[in-house]
């Protein structure tokens, strides 16, 4: 009989197997975390299969130049990569598929890069609230299909399309959502030749040329229900969206390749510019100045379930 990978129980036995860990009956539970001032449904917080910590967060990043990563990376990985107060750096995907977190520091401001392979979306905050530090950790916890992060100084919950703790002390806090870029590292290395690379020197001995999520991405079902789903297009179809002013839009990268880009638009009375590089398959968003606006590459169904007031460019 055909599984029913959007059933719970079979997609947490399904994703503990593809990133290699155990998975019982207990794993079922809130993995010990208060859900007192829960924003979201409780009981559609559920398990994702890896206890809390069972996929490790780095803390402590390494990186090499553009001249060494090559022992590592070829040009058609896909990495997270930005520029910030001057400095670059690129998060490969194949190593943010087995950690999800990194909690770094860039010219000493703490940010967190967080990557959900469920949902395909990868997203940088600022982790300093009023002035305080926050470390973050994988908690094993989803809602809407999307991870769960925990803070270690309070243990509060955190959605990571959503940007903002669901439960626990930090409930309804916000955090800063920073520009980042999901583009291959080729295209990056030669934009930003002066750029760093994570490298596979995490402290942990996992095999990040091996995707775990191959088989997850070719099929467009789901390991997981979401609430609010719009069958218009495919589940996994790739969109870039944006929220300005209460605005939400997305446009899908199917699309946008069809589009002379810069696609020029306004969201939330707000000016942009879309740019789009078919070749490497990436997106991403500025104002008419050219600085880049925070905005989110991901699935189509991640993003219709966390803003299904989205308008959709071109229709």
């Amino acid at each position: 009989m055909r599984s029913n990978l959007s059933s719970p129980v079979a997609g947490a036995v399904l994703l503990c197997a593809i990133i290699g860990v155990s998975w019982s009956l207990s794993c079922a539970s809130t993995a010990g975390f208060d859900l007192k001032n829960s924003l979201v449904p409780k009981h559609k917080i559920m398990s994702g299969g890896p206890p809390k910590d069972g996929i490790p967060a780095i803390l402590k990043p390494k990186f090499a130049t553009v001249e060494n990563a090559g022992s590592f990376l070829k040009e058609t990985d896909r990495v997270l990569a930005f520029t910030l107060d001057g400095v670059s750096r690129a998060y490969p995907v194949k190593i943010l598929n087995w950690h999800e977190l990194v909690n770094d520091h860039v010219n000493g401001r703490p940010v967190i890069i967080t990557f959900c392979p469920l949902c395909g979306t990868g997203m940088m905050f600022d982790r300093s609230i009023d002035g305080r530090e926050y470390t973050f950790g994988v908690s094993g916890l989803l809602y809407e299909s999307d991870m769960l992060l925990y803070d270690h100084q309070t243990g509060s919950l955190w959605s990571q399309i959503a940007g903002k703790a669901v439960t626990g002390k930090m409930s309804g806090t916000k955090l800063k959502l920073l520009p980042v870029v999901n583009t291959t590292w080729g295209r990056w290395k030669r934009e930003r030749p002066d750029t760093v690379a994570l490298t596979p020197d995490t402290g942990y001995k996992r095999d990040y040329d091996t995707d775990p999520f191959d088989r997850y991405n070719a099929t467009d079902r789901l390991m997981f229900p979401v609430t609010e789903k719009n069958q218009r297009f495919d589940n996994k179809e790739t969109v870039i969206g944006i929220r300005r002013n209460g605005d939400a839009m997305a446009y899908l990268f199917s699309r946008l390749k069809k589009a002379e880009t810069p696609v020029k638009d306004t969201v939330g009375g707000v000016s942009i510019l879309v740019h789009f590089d078919e070749d490497s398959s990436t997106a991403y968003i500025t104002d008419t100045d050219g600085a880049q606006l925070p905005a989110t590459v991901g699935f189509w169904f991640a993003w219709y379930a966390f803003n299904p007031d989205t308008r959709v460019w071109g229709e």
